[in-house]
């Protein structure tokens, strides 16, 4: 890999946690990252992006349109190629995976 395209991806990694951060759970006044919902983000040469994330739950509401909105707005991004979600639920989620910050903004602090 090339110096240039290991700054592009770490420049990439960044945009895509802005664009995470504007994605909020419809119950909980928190961006998904912050909740700790994005367990990984890959980003290969050809800037194909692939993201693990989870659901507060299995059967969330949203279990069917937040992987979608996650992909739409990720290949949105000028520098993405593609973008795919997985969802996992391996490990699950908890409130131990929420930022300070989340967990400020709900108030557990």
């Amino acid at each position: 890999m090339t110096a240039e395209a290991q700054i592009d991806t770490a420049e990439l990694g960044e945009k895509i946690v802005k664009v995470l951060k504007t994605i909020y759970d419809p119950e909980i006044p928190v961006d998904i990252y912050e909740l700790g919902l994005i367990y990984d983000v890959f980003v290969n040469e050809d800037r194909e992006v692939k993201i693990l994330m989870t659901l507060t739950t299995p059967n969330c509401p949203v279990a069917e349109t937040l992987p979608v909105e996650v992909e739409d707005k990720v290949k949105s991004i000028k520098m993405v190629k593609d973008a795919e979600v997985e969802i996992t639920f391996d490990p699950p989620w908890s409130q131990d995976l929420m930022s300070e910050e989340a967990k400020l903004e709900l108030g557990m602090l």
